[in-house]
């Protein structure tokens, strides 16, 4: 059997996305509050990421078109077809936009980390830094040099977190516990946030659009593989940030709201060398994903609006999210009505997306003999129903309905 040499492709990209500082927050949170113990949670999210990316990927390949072309292409009725691209815009754009303004906050809280307290010219020059660079990235550089920093930033943002773990040393015994799936009292609906901030719904236009435009259906075994090493490293990442966070603060008493307030948690008890490191990340963390964010929006925006080669659709989808992420990030609104619209946005999509992946990856006249068989049908069966109960909880909890 011929072996596929593995180089960093589009897959980086979703790692890219889905490791931004509202994943950092989760898994801090998590590790702070509930030790070890929910660290299957993060490894079952990173197995179905890259079981849902893998149906993206064989459609895209096979067909040649993005997953909203091809969504879009597999729905006969007009008005249904005309009704799926406005949910698709409305919740990708608002949701995106949310996530930006975030994305943008958190990278200038790295900052402010490796710094030891507030920048002293604020955070505002930061973010709209931070909105110049991913709109020149994405209006005018070529998607592979685009692909390639953000390669670049994955492997320094693992690379800072890997090392802040390995500096605090945690328990290996206790560590390999917390891959037994049980939930600590308390913990269920963290353990469902850490399962919804790893599976992002707009990380399956991204990979689909970026492995259409790199790879051919006969290349398929090296997408896939590239999925799975890329999106493997990203969970890696999200494990070893939890795992720090319970090494270093769990039944410590303190209290934690973020990754910023531990690094300053870290600095008295390792030095500053982790607290640098840290910091590191989540700056990384929050450029990935300040330029991630648009860049699905404007090829999803491109793949419903044209069919000629003007990247203008493209171009417009983008600056939209960034714009209105710099904003929103410089107007000051709290993070948690930021999230508010994020989660309702993701929790209507969530299951909506599942089933259509489901749909056109069992669709043979499509995709021929790269259509599902009986084991991915079993888990993208699984998949579904809970994307589904994600997304009931994501909007349950957002509405005020779930504690």
């Amino acid at each position: 059997m011929k072996l596929t040499r593995y180089r960093p492709g589009p897959g980086m990209m979703v790692s890219a996305a889905f490791i931004g500082p509202g994943t950092v927050t989760a898994c801090t949170l998590a590790g702070a509050n509930f030790g070890f113990a929910l660290l299957w949670a993060l490894l079952f999210a990173t197995i179905t990421t890259i079981v849902l990316q893998s149906f993206a990927i064989r459609i895209a390949l096979v067909t040649q078109l993005g997953l909203a072309e091809a969504m879009l292409k597999s729905v006969t009725s007009p008005i249904v077809r005309a009704l799926a691209a406005l949910l698709l815009i409305s919740a990708l754009v608002l949701g995106n936009a949310a996530y930006e303004a975030g994305n943008m906050s958190g990278a200038a809280l790295g900052l402010e980390a490796i710094n030891g307290g507030s920048l002293p010219f604020g955070m505002a020059p930061v973010i709209i830094t931070i909105a110049l660079v991913a709109s020149a990235m994405l209006i005018f550089s070529k998607p592979r040099w685009v692909e390639n920093i953000l390669i670049a930033l994955v492997l320094l943002m693992s690379a800072a977190f890997i090392l802040t773990f390995l500096l605090i040393r945690p328990d290996l015994g206790a560590l390999l516990r917390g891959f037994v799936p049980s939930v600590p009292e308390g913990g269920l609906l963290t353990a469902i946030a850490l399962i919804g901030t790893t599976i992002v719904p707009y990380n399956l236009f991204l990979h689909a659009a970026s492995v259409r435009d790199r790879w051919n259906k006969e290349q398929m075994p090296e997408a896939q593989l590239d999925n799975r090493i890329s999106i493997g490293i990203g969970g890696l990442v999200s494990m070893t940030i939890m795992a720090t966070a319970a090494a270093s603060l769990f039944g410590s008493g303190k209290t934690i709201e973020n990754a910023v307030d531990m690094a300053h948690q870290l600095t008295p008890l390792f030095g500053n060398l982790a607290t640098i490191t840290l910091g590191a990340g989540l700056f990384a963390a929050g450029l990935t994903s300040a330029i991630t964010a648009p860049l699905a929006t404007g090829y999803i925006v491109q793949e419903i609006f044209t069919t000629s080669n003007s990247r203008w659709p493209f171009r417009i989808g983008a600056l939209i999210v960034i714009l209105s992420g710099m904003f929103a990030a410089l107007l000051g609104y709290r993070p948690v009505e930021l999230i508010f619209v994020a989660q309702i946005a993701n929790g209507l999509l969530l299951p909506i997306i599942a089933i259509f992946l489901l749909r056109l990856a069992n669709n043979r006249a499509l995709l021929g003999t790269y259509a599902n068989g009986v084991r991915a049908n079993i888990l993208g069966a699984a998949i579904l129903l809970i994307t589904t109960a994600l997304g009931f909880r994501l909007i349950a909890r957002a509405l005020g309905f779930w504690p």
